[in-house]
């Protein structure tokens, strides 16, 4: 397990491509890694966290060698930026399951709604140490 707080994300989903630097631009510390589950990294850390690596429907955040995901993930990413987002951990007031549904309506159609790339994002020199 990566030894940062890591984020799996769908490289060929434009919507997670954007999640990255919009992530990046907003945690100055550097406080999370980033890996694409496309890349020989990423099926390694789906495959020991016993997730399908062909069908990825969910971010998830490797954190003190726990995995979040979903509405969970975002949650505890989010909490970790700069302001104002960790406002938004004030809808955790909304219980788990609805959430996880309203967040499973975005991923499920992500493709439809936001796109697909037909290649993975390559970051920036400036960046690269951040990926795994």
């Amino acid at each position: 397990m990566p030894t940062h707080p890591t984020i799996l994300f769908d490289g060929e989903c434009k919507l997670c491509s954007a999640w990255v630097p919009f992530v990046i631009k907003r945690d100055p510390d550097a406080v999370f890694k980033f890996c694409s589950v496309q890349s020989p990294k990423g099926q390694e850390l789906l495959t020991e966290l016993g997730l399908d690596t062909d069908n990825f429907e969910t971010m998830v955040l490797i954190e003190d060698d726990k995995a979040y995901f979903r509405s969970e993930a975002f949650f505890k990413i989010i909490s970790r930026l700069k302001k104002p987002w960790p406002w938004l951990g004030v809808l955790r007031i909304f219980p788990l399951a609805f959430r996880d549904w309203c967040y499973d309506r975005i991923a499920l159609n992500r493709y439809k709604l936001f796109g697909k790339h037909n290649y993975c994002m390559l970051p920036s020199k400036e960046i690269m140490d951040r990926f795994l």
